[in-house]
């Protein structure tokens, strides 16, 4: 894999800036439903490159058979992904702001609307690798030249399908996988740490066959040098990200309920004078 990055650094790190502004918004909108903020803003640097620039997408071929697929396995945190289809232009602003409205389609977990650039209905976690290995399978079988990305969380990573996939795509060879766990140490039962501890990533994934990178998955200089990384080796390859929950909020950052809550009038205007003056927006 050899991505062009069509936004530079700057630009990538203002585009996760307006993905969280997006979000705030979208939180707001919800009003007493609420919405998963902290994982939403711990994964907005790591949707913003894929969107602005790793991945082959366009909302002008949202159904081309060659285009990129991303797989949204964290599906709760459907909220930074509306938020980075409209920053890019899959979804109007008037769209994005009907979240979780009744009869809209943005609901708390997408579902699966081609023409929005929405790849997979998202549930239960866990399904969302092997879902990703089947689509690179279906790749390979037909000679397209696509890659499937896939989001996953790190406490998602406790249900055992995601290692029955793991397993599978290395059977497979399937190098033109890439998975991105969201490691930002809390589920929501609390820190994972103390739920379900994974004590290496990095081991484990090599132990099934694959190729595992690290970065720091709040900053976009350091998610560009891991997916230029990627290879053509015959493994999968993983990205393990490391973030904060709530990035880019003081008072949610790291704080275990804020992976879903509601917003204040107050703590919205907290939140958005310090992103907007965080990223110049």
């Amino acid at each position: 894999m050899n991505p062009s990055f069509r936004l530079n650094e700057a630009a990538l790190r203002r585009l996760a800036g307006s993905m969280r502004l997006d979000m705030l918004d979208m939180m707001l909108h919800a009003g007493a439903n609420g919405a998963h903020i902290g994982g939403g803003f711990s994964a907005a640097e790591i949707l913003a490159c894929l969107y602005g620039g790793v991945m082959n997408v366009s909302p002008e071929r949202t159904e081309d058979p060659e285009r990129d697929r991303f797989i949204l396995s964290k599906g709760h945190t459907a909220l930074a992904l509306y938020a980075a289809l409209c920053e890019t232009g899959f979804l109007t602003r008037e769209e994005m702001m009907r979240f979780e409205d009744n009869g809209c389609h943005l609901a708390t977990h997408c579902y699966r609307d081609l023409a929005k650039g929405i790849e997979i209905s998202s549930g239960s976690l866990g399904l969302g690798l092997s879902y990703g290995a089947g689509a690179a399978v279906a790749a390979k079988r037909d000679g397209r030249g696509y890659d499937c990305f896939v989001l996953l969380g790190d406490g998602e990573c406790n249900e055992g399908s995601v290692w029955e996939a793991a397993q599978a795509a290395a059977r497979f060879q399937l190098d033109n996988l890439i998975a991105i766990v969201d490691v930002n140490r809390q589920s929501l039962d609390g820190f994972t740490e103390d739920v379900m501890p994974i004590h290496s990533f990095k081991t484990v994934f090599e132990g099934f066959g694959w190729d595992a990178l690290e970065a720091d998955g709040n900053d976009v200089a350091s998610l560009q040098n891991a997916f230029a990384s990627v290879s053509r080796n015959g493994k999968p390859t993983v990205i393990l990200a490391q973030t904060a929950k709530g990035k880019g909020v003081s008072f949610m950052e790291n704080i275990v309920g804020w992976h879903h809550a509601s917003l204040t009038q107050e703590q919205y205007d907290a939140a958005r004078r310090e992103l907007e003056e965080a990223y110049g927006i």
